[in-house]
C-alpha cells in the first residue's frame, strides 16, 4: 500500500513532528508532502530518510528566512502536490495540508491540530503582531476573509476528521460544520521520571509571546512574594515580563531539555495561564509526577484531572491538578492557595498514570484503528 503524509511545512521541532515521527512508525515506507522543508540536519534524525516533495515556495527567493510571509501562496502550493497515486492520504495539518487535493475513492485521514488560526479566532492578534501599516491591515483583512471561505470550501477534502482535543473538535464543527474523531496526540511519557520528593517553587514553560498569557502568572506570583516562580521559555515579551517580575520570581529564558526536564520534575506544581488547543507541556508536567494548575479551558480539559472532578472515562480516578476560571492574576492566586490547602494533596504517582494515558504506543494503535475504517470505507465507494 503506497501511503503519503502531507504537512504544513517542516522548519522546527514541535508537537505537529512529534505526530509526524508516530505516523512514520506506522507506515514506515510512506512518502512526505510538505509546502516547505528547512528542518535542520541536527533535528532530522526522526525523519529517517524519507523522501520529502515539498512545493513551489521552496524555490523562491529567500524562501528559508520568508516563507511564512507567502501565505497567500499556500492554498495554491498546497494544492499543487500530486498525490493522487497513493492508496492513503494522511495529513498533519494546523494550517493548510488538510485540503490536499485527493481524488474520489481515494483514503484520506487528516490528523487537525486546529483550523487556521489566524484565519479564524486569532485574526485581530496576527493583524496587530504581523503589520504596522493601516493600509496593509485593510488588505490582509480582506484575504483573510477569502482565506476563511476557501478553508469551508475545502474542509470536504480532509476525509475523516481527526482532532488532537475535545476543545479542537467543537472549533471544527464551529469552522467547518464537520464532526471529528478526538485522538489526542503523543507524548514521549517515557523520557521523564516520576519524582515524589518536591521542592518549594513553582514552575512554567512556555514560549514568551502574548497568548501564553505569561504575564498573567508573573503578576499573580508579584501578589505572592512568599512563593517562588521559576520561568523557563523565551521570547519577544522576555525584557517586558523581567522588567515586571519580581524578586520572587526567576526568568532563566531558553534552556536545553535536560534542563526543563530537571525543574519538571523539582517543581511543587507547574501553573499554566494559556488557553492551548492540547498543551503537551501539561502532560509532560505530570509525568513527572508534578501537578498542574492550569486555565480550565481548551485542551487542559483533556490532559488534567481537577481536584473537584476524579472522574474519566478511562478509569483514572485520582485528581492532577487544580483549574483557575479567568485569565487574570486574581484567579491564578486563588487557584495556588487552594492548592496548598489541599488536605491530602495530589500524587505524584497520580500524575504519572494520567500521563500514560498519552503514550506513543497508545497514539499509533488508535489512528491506525481510524485509518482501517477510513479505508474499508473508501474500498466500498
Amino acid at each position: 500500500m503506497r501511503v503519503a503524509i502531507v504537512l504544513d511545512w517542516l522548519d522546527t521541532r514541535g508537537g505537529a513532528e512529534l505526530v509526524l515521527e508516530q505516523l512514520l512508525q506506522c507506515y514506515p515506507e510512506a512518502d512526505i508532502f510538505a509546502l516547505v522543508d528547512f528542518m535542520r540536519e541536527g533535528e532530522r534524525s526522526f525523519l529517517r530518510g524519507h523522501k520529502i516533495t515539498t512545493s513551489f515556495i521552496q524555490r523562491l527567493p529567500s524562501a528559508r528566512r520568508y516563507f511564512r510571509h507567502c501565505l497567500p501562496l499556500m492554498p495554491r502550493a498546497i494544492e499543487s502536490l500530486d498525490v493522487s497515486q497513493y492508496d492513503l492520504v494522511i495529513s498533519s495539518s494546523w494550517a493548510f495540508a488538510k485540503a490536499v487535493k485527493v481524488r474520489p475513492g481515494q483514503a484520506h485521514v487528516s490528523y487537525v491540530h486546529t483550523p487556521i488560526r489566524y484565519a479564524w479566532d486569532q485574526q485581530e492578534l496576527y493583524l496587530q503582531q504581523a503589520i504596522n501599516f493601516e493600509p496593509l491591515r485593510k488588505l490582509a483583512r480582506f484575504f483573510l476573509a477569502r482565506l476563511r471561505r476557501w478553508d469551508i470550501k475545502t474542509a470536504g477534502r480532509g476525509g475523516r476528521l481527526v482532532a488532537n482535543s475535545h476543545f479542537i473538535a467543537e472549533r471544527i464543527q464551529q469552522c467547518w460544520q464537520r464532526d471529528s474523531i478526538v485522538l489526542n496526540p503523543p507524548v514521549t511519557v517515557d523520557d521523564f521520571t516520576c519524582t515524589e520528593v518536591k521542592e518549594d517553587f513553582y514552575v512554567t514553560v512556555s514560549r514568551l509571546v502574548h497568548y501564553k498569557a505569561v504575564e498573567t502568572l508573573v503578576e499573580a506570583f508579584n501578589l505572592m512574594p512568599d512563593k517562588r516562580l521559576v520561568v523557563i521559555g523565551d521570547g519577544p515579551m522576555f525584557s517586558g515580563l523581567q522588567a515586571m517580575a519580581g524578586p520572587n520570581v526567576e526568568l532563566l529564558g531558553y534552556q536545553p531539555r535536560e534542563v526543563v526536564v530537571d525543574y519538571l520534575q523539582r517543581a511543587r506544581a507547574f501553573v499554566f495561564a494559556a488557553h492551548e488547543d492540547f498543551g503537551i507541556v501539561l502532560v509532560e508536567a505530570q509525568a513527572c509526577g508534578t501537578p498542574v494548575i492550569a486555565y480550565g479551558q481548551g485542551g487542559a480539559l483533556d490532559s488534567v484531572i481537577p481536584y473537584e472532578d476524579t472522574s474519566t472515562s478511562e478509569g483514572a480516578c485520582s485528581p492532577t491538578g487544580l483549574f483557575f476560571d479567568q485569565q487574570t492574576p486574581d484567579s491564578v492566586v486563588g487557584a495556588v492557595e487552594g492548592f496548598e490547602a489541599l488536605d491530602e494533596g495530589i500524587s505524584a504517582r497520580a500524575c504519572a498514570a494520567n500521563a500514560a494515558r498519552f503514550a506513543p504506543d497508545k497514539f499509533r494503535r488508535e489512528f491506525m484503528a481510524i485509518v482501517e475504517q477510513a479505508l474499508e470505507a473508501s474500498a466500498d465507494c
